[in-house]
């Protein structure tokens, strides 16, 4: 009996774009499975623990809509999520100086010793992340970088705070491979490692200045 003939690899018909989001879609799940994990032994729930990094990470006071636009909830789920954390004594509620039928969030001292916490839980996925070599890593927060800016353009995430988007940011200030952009912030050069898609620190450069940084960082010229 012949051996069956073995057929020649087929070239996958799907395009990058779909796979890029199936590759996306299983990293979710690891996330997700990561989350209710660590906040289940908390006591807390994934959208209750987001919502209180939220306040902690805060720089300015922030109130229910505020936590509301930065984990693209609604109002009233993000609510809920609050209302939780003060009934757990996380977060309490302050009247707002400039408006007093408003209120600000503020974590209580145990709340920001369950942020640190949170913040410090173990994670398969940064271990894995972390274990990649500095260029791929590098590469990976670029191509996360690009793809967080084409979905806020498109209104499907809230704003972020972005180097990208911020007036310190620089953008092949420096001809060095290794770190070819500078943060005026900190007055250093930075490398792609070193951007950051949620800094505290970042202050939002104008609509048209945010559109020149971002040309200029896809492969412009110097500023």
């Amino acid at each position: 009996m012949s051996p069956m003939p073995i057929k020649p690899p087929q070239d996958d018909p799907s395009p990058p774009g779909q796979r890029i989001t199936e590759g996306l879609a299983k990293l979710a799940l690891v996330m997700r499975h990561e989350n209710w994990r660590a906040s289940g032994q908390r006591g807390l729930t994934p959208t209750q623990t987001q919502a209180l990094l939220a306040v902690v990470a805060s720089t300015e006071p922030i109130g229910v809509s505020g936590v509301a636009e930065r984990l693209a909830l609604t109002r009233g789920s993000a609510s809920v999520a609050v209302a939780s954390l003060v009934e757990k004594g996380l977060i309490e509620k302050r009247e707002c100086v400039k408006d007093g039928r408003a209120s600000t969030l503020h974590a209580t001292r145990r709340g920001r010793a369950e942020a640190k916490a949170a913040g410090q839980c173990s994670s398969g996925l940064k271990a894995a992340a972390s274990a990649m070599p500095t260029s791929d890593q590098a590469g990976l927060l670029r191509g996360l970088i690009a793809l967080i800016h084409e979905l806020h353009e498109r209104g499907d995430i809230p704003t972020s705070r972005m180097c990208v988007e911020c007036v310190h940011f620089r953008p092949r200030a420096h001809g060095r491979a290794d770190k070819p952009h500078h943060c005026a912030y900190i007055d250093a050069p930075i490398g792609d490692a070193d951007l950051r898609i949620d800094c505290p620190d970042m202050q939002r450069a104008s609509v048209q200045e945010q559109n020149r940084l971002w040309q200029v960082f896809v492969g412009g010229e110097p500023l």
